[in-house]
């Protein structure tokens, strides 16, 4: 085959195996330059796995490689000597990983960790650096870049972490992009800037993108061929369009048919209210100076007032950096703010460590960022377990475990994978480790903080289900936090609208989503129902 008709990437017959398991089984495909491939698929099919497997990213052992090649540009990688692969790293072949949190220095600010991407592979640095760094971070969508540039990664939202991720894989203009569920953590409009972003990049610099994504609407927006994995193969591939209306295969019509059901919990204005905040206000200050003086404040939550009465389910939705997160995080005293916050009748606000103590076993949170949430030290057991020895010490050890392989099996994880650690599994499966850590006390309000924005749609539509049920059968109550306007749909009695730290807008949700009367609810809601409907090739804006 001639250079020129020659794919810039050619995976062949790849096999992946950890020890005697095999995670990847003979998997093959290519990229041709400036084309988009996707993979999709059910957490833990193989998609994440084969990407690593390109960058060579994987631990050397316990994985392995049976079978395969990966050639780029003609030249095998998986024979490649780890100086070269180096130099492929972040130049040729950049990457933007799934879990902007764990996956960026902690004690870097944002511009150096930018910074040292451009100074490495581009010998960029001083004053250009900065100014190029700048620019990624306007193109990305970070409001006000010159703040953000001495920020520490667990200063920004989860959105804001995933955009500075895409800056850096962008930063050197590589050849071939690997995005790894790059808008997962992403609102909708936000989402509509990025993928309308790599689409112009791939348009100006002819880059080619693998984009591994279990939403099926962007596979339909941004790809030109599509592959759909299960259980370690590729089931089926081909172009988009022929793949999505007329599939061959029966996983990919159960994949297709996937959807949350319309269901939400009704009001319930008889009930109790199981949790309110009156005019709650979350300033952060900005210090500056040699004496670190404070020049300024981050109004993340400005005078929001809620009340959620027993067995509802309060959507909170706006844009990331808008603050849906630090209220959930004030609300159950994880973080200081201002303003009473009474539980269960009773006024938190203020309250110590211990004397919160009581209230914990009522009050649970499921985090956006499930790895890092999680502790690589405990096994999955011991983590769902954890909170049983804490606030119901009497159960015994048999009690327990039942308890935590019940909790298991209400999430859709087998019981067996307690014994595992969180790094063996996929992020929707530490997604699902995460609600049931949170369900296994059966609390009376929970904090759902993106739960399903790392699951697949099959998933996602049974972990829906699942919340659903879980609220049904034991009167939950629940503040359910997410991006993903289908979800928060099927699930919420009242919605309320954040931006730039208060309420646009509030109201019972099914009026609200019929006839919201802000013209920014409007265009949030314009931006999801266009990335669900737009076909493939559109671009949304």
């Amino acid at each position: 085959m001639d250079a020129i008709n020659q794919p810039l990437l050619d995976v062949r017959d790849l096999s992946v195996a950890f020890g005697s398991s095999i995670a990847v089984d003979r998997v093959s495909f290519s990229i041709k330059r400036g084309e988009c491939v996707a993979l999709v698929g059910e957490s833990g099919s193989g998609k994440s796995v084969s990407a690593l497997s390109i960058l060579r990213l994987l631990p050397y052992p316990p994985a392995s490689h049976p079978s395969g090649s990966i050639r780029f540009k003609g030249r095998d990688l998986l024979t490649a000597s780890e100086r070269e692969m180096r130099e492929i790293r972040g130049n040729d072949i950049s990457i933007i990983f799934q879990e902007p949190m764990t996956s960026l220095n902690p004690l870097h600010t944002i511009e150096a960790q930018i910074g040292e991407i451009l100074s490495l592979h581009s010998g960029v640095r001083g004053a250009r650096a900065r100014a190029r760094t700048l620019e990624l971070l306007t193109q990305v969508g970070i409001p006000e870049p010159e703040t953000r540039l001495q920020s520490y990664p667990h200063q920004l939202s989860g959105g804001q972490r995933q955009r500075v991720m895409i800056a850096m894989a962008l930063a050197n203009e590589p050849d071939l992009l690997i995005a790894d569920e790059p808008t997962t953590a992403l609102d909708v409009t936000v989402q509509a800037q990025i993928l309308a972003l790599l689409a112009e990049i791939r348009t100006r610099l002819g880059m080619s993108m693998l984009f591994i994504t279990h939403d099926l609407g962007i596979v339909r927006r941004i790809a030109d061929t599509v592959c759909v994995m299960n259980g370690g193969k590729i089931v089926e591939h081909g172009p988009v369009e022929q793949v999505f209306t007329a599939p061959k295969h029966p996983y990919t019509r159960d994949l297709l048919a996937a959807e949350p059901k319309p269901d939400p919990a009704p009001p319930r204005p008889d009930q109790p209210v199981v949790i309110s905040a009156d005019n709650l206000k979350v300033w952060f200050p900005i210090k500056r100076g040699l004496l670190r003086s404070t020049v300024g404040h981050i109004r993340a939550v400005d005078g929001v007032s809620i009340a959620v009465r027993k067995g509802e389910t309060l959507g909170v939705v706006g844009e990331s950096g808008s603050g849906k997160t630090t209220l959930g995080l004030a609300l159950l005293r994880l973080i200081s703010s201002d303003g009473p916050i009474v539980f269960l009748g009773s006024n938190i606000q203020g309250l110590r460590f211990k004397q919160m103590l009581p209230f914990r076993r009522d009050m649970q949170i499921v985090f956006q960022d499930p790895f890092g949430a999680l502790s690589p030290r405990m096994s999955v057991g011991d983590i769902v377990a954890e909170g049983l020895s804490v606030h119901q010490p009497h159960l015994s050890a048999e009690e327990r475990e039942a308890r935590v392989i019940k909790a298991l099996r209400d999430v859709g994880l087998s019981p067996e994978w307690r014994f595992r650690y969180p790094h063996e599994f996929s992020g929707g499966q530490r997604q699902r480790i995460s609600i049931a850590r949170a369900v296994v006390l059966e609390p009376n309000f929970v904090v759902l903080d993106e739960p399903t924005s790392a699951l697949d749609m099959l998933f996602q539509a049974q972990m829906v289900d699942l919340l659903r049920e879980l609220q049904r059968k034991r009167d939950l109550t629940y503040m359910f936090i997410s991006h993903d306007l289908r979800v928060v749909a099927s699930l919420a009695s009242h919605l309320i609208v954040m931006k730039s730290g208060k309420v646009e807008e509030e109201g019972p949700a099914s009026v609200l989503f019929k006839n919201p009367k802000s013209d920014y609810t409007r265009a949030l809601f314009a931006a999801a129902f266009r990335l669900e409907t737009a076909g493939n090739g559109a671009v949304a804006t």
